[in-house]
């Protein structure tokens, strides 16, 4: 918008120049009507541009009280929005209430699930403390989180106005943090007996807030870590999460490769079982085979050389064939069709 103004400002001083030098020609010359009238259509051509120029200026002017007034209008409702949210959050349940939905905004989109990766407000072994979050670890294992968002000292720092005011703002502020810190020490989340970690985690859910933790209290991180309490932002703990997330997957896949092969073990034994007992049949049906072919050959040779005995004493003596009637009946009984297979 300033550069626009600037630029049509330019252009009106230009065409202003341009009118004063022709008027100047025009009285000093004093020449012919035909140059008269060229440079009167001239200077009445700039000053056309001139008024052209003018209407763009107070069109951005009016444009420009326009914007403003919509900018202020924001501002107002942005301070408004602002005023809101500081009164909501000077209550210390709804602040925690605010760090323990955005420690659950890092779990969803890190894709942990409630009651399958993490817990709320879960008694510890002691009986009577209850992290905000219990988050499940593999082998049973368990590593407890507390949200902490002291802030009130913080906005006041924020908000301070002499360097003295910011300076007592954020010692009151650090203290804070330290006694937060170590209130989680006090309480039962590190507990080999319950299965937990060796460390617990303390959610400071909001960066700026963390950052100046790290940069200006340098001894209670020191401090925390000393007594195995880790602080961690939002981006903290999305990498911590992502790190148990990664060893969560490796421990499942390590499990399913474990019983992938014990039943691969199982598959292995019914396997040489399955090949003894293929061999056995085998045997047995090469044993049949041979039987019936032994039954087939030698057996019916051997009772085929007494029939045919049988039937040269009987043409040698002229002994005829049995009665034709029994004989028919024979024939019936062997021309009789095959029962049918049931099966």
């Amino acid at each position: 918008m300033t550069e626009a103004l600037v630029v049509i400002g330019i252009v009106a001083l230009v065409s202003t120049g341009l009118v004063v030098i022709l008027m100047f020609r025009l009285l000093k010359q004093g020449g012919s009507r035909s140059e008269d009238s060229a440079l009167g259509h001239q200077v009445g051509e700039i000053r056309q541009g001139m008024d052209r120029v003018n209407r763009s200026i107070q069109d951005l002017n009016l444009d420009r009280v326009k914007q403003s007034e919509r900018l202020e209008t924001m501002l107002t409702s942005l301070n408004s929005s602002s005023s809101a949210l500081r009164d909501i959050l000077a209550n210390t349940q709804v602040r925690g209430q605010w760090g323990e939905r955005m420690a659950e905004d890092v779990f969803r989109l890190i894709g942990f699930v409630e009651t399958v990766n993490y817990t709320k407000q879960t008694t510890v072994a002691d009986g009577h403390s209850r992290p905000d979050f219990t988050i499940l670890m593999p082998e049973g294992k368990k590593l407890n989180m507390d949200a902490k968002f002291p802030l009130t000292n913080y906005m006041k720092y924020v908000e301070a106005e002499s360097e003295q005011e910011a300076q007592e703002y954020s010692r009151a502020f650090i203290r804070d943090v330290r006694d937060r810190a170590r209130e989680v020490v006090g309480r039962d989340y590190i507990n080999p007996d319950d299965n937990t970690l060796d460390y617990v985690l303390v959610f400071i859910p909001n960066e700026p807030m963390y950052h100046y933790i790290q940069q200006h209290g340098a001894d209670v991180v020191e401090e925390a870590l000393r007594n195995r309490v880790v602080l961690c932002s939002p981006i903290s703990l999305f990498a911590i999460l992502s790190i148990i997330r990664h060893a969560l997957d490796n421990f499942a896949i390590e499990q399913a490769s474990d019983e992938i092969l014990s039943e691969l073990a199982v598959f292995d034994r019914q396997w040489g079982n399955f090949v003894d007992q293929m061999e056995t049949v085998g045997r047995r049906m090469e044993s049949a085979q041979t039987a019936f072919e032994s039954l087939k050959g030698t057996r019916t040779r051997a009772l085929d050389r007494p029939l045919g005995r049988i039937r040269d004493i009987r043409k040698r003596r002229n002994i005829p064939d049995a009665l034709e009637d029994g004989a028919d009946e024979a024939d019936d009984v062997m021309s009789l069709p095959e029962p049918a297979d049931e099966t």
